[in-house]
């Protein structure tokens, strides 16, 4: 999908169709809609008289122009009530008139005005923005692997801004929210990849290649280099896969940051689980090779930081290993003990991203990091807590926890602190080991962050279960593909910004 910019008046656009938008409640459609309307003899207005359009969120209508315009179409996408009118309102609203799109086999090239940027009031760079982002994150479509070509929605959209003083503005939005999108993208296709095509050593070859091409520094280390570390907590869980673990570490440092302390992302790579000796269930076990969707969301992130240009030193860890049983594989009732000397107790096998996470949390720590955040689709239990509306946030420091809200908020990626007391510690208390790496049942969502916890060194520390939030067994709505969502990528880039 490309995206162009130019100056003009939507009415005089000649693509197959064009889209403008209305608010709720709205009677006598205004700017834009308006001129369009009125070289349509009050078809809009029309439409909104007969009860057939409200402008509600997610609401569309498609009229013919019969010659009266230079495009064959118009589509009018409504943006809801104008009072709640947000960022991630305009990225939806761009996602939906994408999707009404795809359906029409004749519409390869559309033009639309920027949502929000006019009547909405809202600052011109940010709504071109998610404009690019709602639009390239809706035109997302997963690997084939299918004989048959898939479907294809259009392939050109041009944004057009009247107000020439405006434009470099709106050019500036739309190729930002270009970089953003494309790191997103990523991150799903990586997710989306089946685990015979994706496991270690093949994910670490593409977070290579991307770093290549982005301009990244990338170092890999296979096992024998975790080994010399005593990282024996991260290899015990690749132990019974013929794939080798890999630790890629990917570091952004611009001139003259090279030596400031970085903010360090880390995420949870698990290429496919199976839930080793403590086997899961066969029912949608195939699902579980999205388990290094935190990992894929680092890699994601660290691409969008690279292309954004950002003035600051940020280090993204990814930390990939395959979980499978076989007579080498490790065993509930083992001990094992890490890079940092601290032992745990193995309760389940199944609870293994924690434990790749306590060696890889340890690693970083030779960064002296300003902070660190990890991703990992850790728990069930945090689904259970908060369904598919937000990932569960856990951190030791309430400055980078109000600095994750913060982004979160701006990127529209939902995040809901959850609780950290010290209380959950007793249930973790190990017999032989150190901690125990299943807290059982009940409060197993704080349970296992406060595992990680008893890993980390002295940094400001945020987890982020994302395991409710990672994949979609259905599209969930114009944004939201079936499959990988690509989440945490978005957050992760305002915070990279803001923090």
């Amino acid at each position: 999908m490309k995206l162009l910019v130019t100056q003009g008046n939507i009415a005089e656009q000649t693509a197959d169709c064009i889209i403008v938008n209305l608010f709720e409640g709205v009677t006598m459609p205004g700017g834009a809609t308006g001129a369009v309307d009125a070289a349509l003899g009050g078809a809009i207005a029309r439409l909104i008289a007969s009860g057939d359009f409200d402008g509600k969120a997610g609401a569309t209508a498609l009229l013919y122009t019969d010659g009266k315009l230079p495009a064959s179409r118009v589509l009018i996408v409504g943006l809801g009530k104008a009072d709640a009118f947000d960022a991630r309102a305009a990225r939806k609203a761009a996602a939906t008139a994408y999707k009404a799109l795809a359906k029409i086999k004749g519409v390869k090239h559309y033009a639309t005005i920027v949502h929000g940027a006019g009547i909405g009031g809202h600052n011109a760079t940010d709504a071109a923005q998610v404009l690019a982002e709602g639009t390239l994150l809706a035109s997302y479509r997963a690997p084939n692997y299918k004989r048959e070509a898939p479907e294809n929605g259009p392939a050109l959209c041009t944004v057009v801004e009247q107000d020439a003083s405006r434009l470099a503005n709106i050019e500036a939005g739309v190729r930002r929210g270009e970089s953003i999108a494309a790191g997103v993208n990523l991150a799903r296709d990586l997710s989306n990849e089946p685990p015979n095509v994706l496991y270690p050593v093949a994910m670490a070859r593409r977070a290579q290649t991307m770093a290549a091409d982005a301009g990244l520094h990338c170092t890999i280390l296979g096992e024998d280099a975790m080994r010399e570390l005593e990282m024996n907590i991260l290899l015990a869980v690749s132990r019974g896969s013929v794939n080798e673990a890999q630790l890629v570490v990917l570091e952004h440092a611009p001139a003259g940051s090279e030596t400031e302390a970085p903010l360090v992302l880390v995420g949870k790579g698990i290429t496919f689980d199976t839930g080793g000796i403590s086997i899961k269930p066969s029912e949608r076990m195939e699902e579980m090779k999205h388990d290094m969707s935190g990992a894929a969301a680092v890699v994601g992130a660290m691409q969008a930081i690279a292309r954004l240009g950002m003035a600051r030193r940020v280090i993204g860890v990814a930390a990939c290993v395959e979980n499978m049983p076989d007579g080498n594989a490790f065993r509930p009732g083992d001990i094992l003990t890490g890079m940092t000397g601290k032992s745990t107790e193995i309760l389940s096998t199944d609870a293994e991203g924690r434990l790749i996470l306590a060696d890889a949390l340890a690693y970083v720590a030779r960064f002296s990091p300003k902070a660190v955040v990890d991703l990992a689709t850790l728990t069930g239990a945090i689904g259970v807590a908060l369904g598919q509306q937000a990932a569960g946030l856990f951190s030791n420091n309430d400055d980078l926890q109000n600095a994750l809200m913060a982004a979160s908020n701006e990127s529209g990626e939902r995040l809901w602190p959850m609780p950290m007391w010290d209380e959950y510690k007793d249930a973790i208390k190990g017999d032989m080991g150190e901690v125990k790496n299943s807290g059982g049942r009940a409060g197993g969502v704080s349970t296992s962050a406060k595992f990680i916890e008893h890993f980390i060194e002295e940094y400001p520390w945020a987890h982020l279960d994302i395991a409710n939030v990672a994949w979609a067994t259905t599209e969930r709505d114009a944004l939201t593909p079936k499959g990988a969502t690509g989440f945490g990528v978005r957050l992760l880039v305002d915070l990279a910004e803001a923090y």
